[in-house]
This record gives structure tokens, sequence and C-alpha cells, in this order.
């Protein structure tokens, strides 16, 4: 009985996850992208980023992310040097790949080749599944809180997909017929591996792996559509620099088109996908917990000229009730974030444009 009252409880705190969210409705940006004749230069205008260019990007770092290898962690002959890297990724990187993940790759296709079909869809399909008014779930866009702010080149379709008990089947697509199938697989084994890398994480700290372990429990999947956009993509962006809230963040390239950058000593760095890795990188919350030693890090998506890019973001979070507190090595080490309640850091962040890493600035103490 008390067992089923704690899912009850969890449920009902997963769900308020999703009740955050005050987008305002905008123009589907893959059906504005087939509309050639309708690009005119007032409508391209409220997507044209002003400061797109305000920082170098260097090309010719793009081979440069670390590269992890979960076999290796996982083995005594090679855990420590494994852990090192994995270690200097976090706090110098703030995103590195993984290769042998352990994801069977009948799911990663399975998933990649529903996610083209669904985004294939006629638009009034797509949107029998449309985001309504208060939920970040749905098909749609995110972070339109004002008329006059610019607009990114790109839709989304977002599912919140673990614990189980906290989804709304009622956005769980029927078309294509396996994608509700390849959903759960793909989320339940991300989850999989989002628990692993906690566990090394914390390794990498010395700290007990149960003092992470509530930190991601909690799973929203965000899939993204970029369609190519002619007149000038060099001046729009699919998302505009920002750091993600999340614990953890596990990223799928869908298709070979290239279009993610971070953000790495005042520059731009293109990251260039190894084949058959995921990508990783540090949330706020990670970056909180570890008291500044792990970075998130800034990153914006760019859009090609002729081809579409697509892609799946998992996004490890705790429960909505939690807290997440900075944990020091040393009583002289400098406390630098606050403990912030995970409901009033997620309101902060969903409820305001992405803008770099404003909300994570929120939990910093004045120096």
């Amino acid at each position: 009985m008390e067992v089923e009252a704690a899912r009850a409880s969890d449920s009902v705190s997963e769900s308020r996850w999703s009740k955050l969210a005050v987008t305002l409705p905008v123009r589907n940006v893959q059906a504005l992208a087939a509309s050639t004749g309708e690009l005119t230069a007032e409508v391209i205008e409220r997507y044209i980023q002003p400061d797109i260019d305000a920082f170098a990007v260097l090309d010719e770092h793009s081979d440069e992310v670390p590269v992890i290898d979960v076999g290796k962690l996982s083995s005594p002959e090679s855990v420590e040097a494994e852990a090192a890297k994995l270690k200097f990724a976090c706090a110098e990187w703030g995103f590195f790949q993984v290769v042998n993940h352990g994801i069977p790759d009948e799911v990663i296709m399975g998933m990649k080749h529903d996610i083209q079909k669904f985004f294939q869809l006629p638009l009034d399909v797509k949107n029998a599944y449309a985001q309504r008014q208060g939920d970040l779930q749905g098909y749609g866009q995110a972070f339109v809180v004002s008329d006059d702010q610019k607009l990114e080149w790109g839709d989304m379709f977002a599912l919140f997909a673990q614990p189980p008990e906290a989804r709304d089947m009622s956005y769980w697509p029927c078309e294509p017929h396996t994608f509700r199938n390849f959903i759960e697989k793909y989320s339940s084994e991300v989850m999989k591996l989002a628990h692993s890398l906690g566990v090394f994480v914390a390794k990498t700290l010395d700290l007990n792996p149960g003092l992470v372990e509530d930190k991601h429990v909690a799973q929203f999947l965000r899939m993204g559509y970029y369609p190519p956009c002619t007149p000038m993509p060099e001046k729009v962006l699919g998302f505009t620099p920002h750091s993600d809230m999340s614990f953890l963040t596990i990223l799928l390239e869908v298709n070979s088109v290239q279009g993610l950058q971070i953000r790495r000593h005042g520059a731009w760095i293109p990251v260039k996908p190894c084949r058959d890795a995921l990508l990783v990188n540090v949330g706020d919350l990670l970056e909180i917990m570890t008291n500044g030693k792990y970075k998130s890090i800034e990153h914006r998506v760019t859009i090609n000229a002729h081809k579409e890019r697509l892609t799946v973001s998992a996004f490890h979070l705790p429960n909505y009730d939690g807290i997440v507190s900075p944990i020091l090595e040393t009583r002289e080490e400098k406390l630098l974030y606050k403990t912030v309640k995970v409901e009033e850091y997620a309101r902060l962040f969903f409820t305001n444009k992405l803008e770099g890493k404003r909300a994570l600035d929120h939990a910093k103490l004045s120096q």
C-alpha cells in the first residue's frame, strides 16, 4: 500500500513538469519553409538573429569533443584511464560523445526511421498531437513568450517519457504504427544509460553514487525538426544559445546533417558526431550539484541551406518536488551556488525565453 502511494505521489509530481509552458502559438516552420512564395522579407525578419555573428566559429576544432567508451568504464583494466577522460570532459568541455553505450542498433534505427516518418506526415495529422495551452508536451514550439521576440527556425515534438506512470498517452502518436513501441524502447534504454553515466560521474568526484540516484529519475524527450532555410540560413538559428536545465542530456543525431555548436573559450565549435555515438552534455543541475566543477555549456543549433536536420534530446531530471544542493569536497571550498528547489528552477527556466545561462545565473551566490 505504501509503495502504491509513493508511486501515485511520484506520478503527480512528474506530471507537474509538463504544466510549465507559457509558449505562444506561432506558425509551423516546416510548412513555412516548404512555402517559398510566402517567405517574404517581412516574414523572414522575425527569424533573423541580429547577434548571430558575435563570436567566431572554429570549424577546425569540430572533431575535438571528447569521446568516452562506456565499455572501458565498465572494465577493471581500463576504468581508471577512461574515468579520467570523463572527468576532463565534464570539467573542461561540458560535452562528450559516448560509444559502446549498449543501446541496440535496432532500437536506434527504429527510432530514427519513425521520427523521420512522423515529420513527413501532413500537418493536420501532426497537429492532432499539438501542444495544449500550458503544456510542454506535444507538437509545436517552445520558449515563445512574447509577440515581438525573434523566433527559432524549427519545430519540435515533445513527450514526458519516464517514469511510465507519468505519461500522457494522448500525445503519443499512432502514426507511424510502430512509433509508440520505439519511443518506449528507446526511452527505456536511454534511461538505463543515464543511470550508468550518473554512477560513473559520481565516482569521478569520489561521491557515493546514491547521492545522484534521485537526480535523473525523470526523462523528457524532445524531437527536433530543423528544415532548410533557403533565403538566408546564416542568419537564423534552430535554437538560440542556451544551457540545458537537466542533470544530463543525451542527444541522438537522427540524420547526418550537422548543426550543433558549443561555446568554448569565447568561440563556437561545430560538433562533428562520431559514428554510432550519442552526445551527452552536463546540465545546469549537475553544475549546481558539483559547485561548478562540472560545466553546463552554452550551445546553439545552426541551419543548413539545403537539408533538414532531425534530433532526439533526452533530458534527465530530478523529481519535481526535489532539491539540488552543491556538494563541497572540503570545508575550505568556497560555496558558489545556492540550494535550489527543482520546481522553482524549472518554472524560471521554462517561463522565459532561452537566453544563454540566464537561469543558472539566478542560482549563483554573489561573490
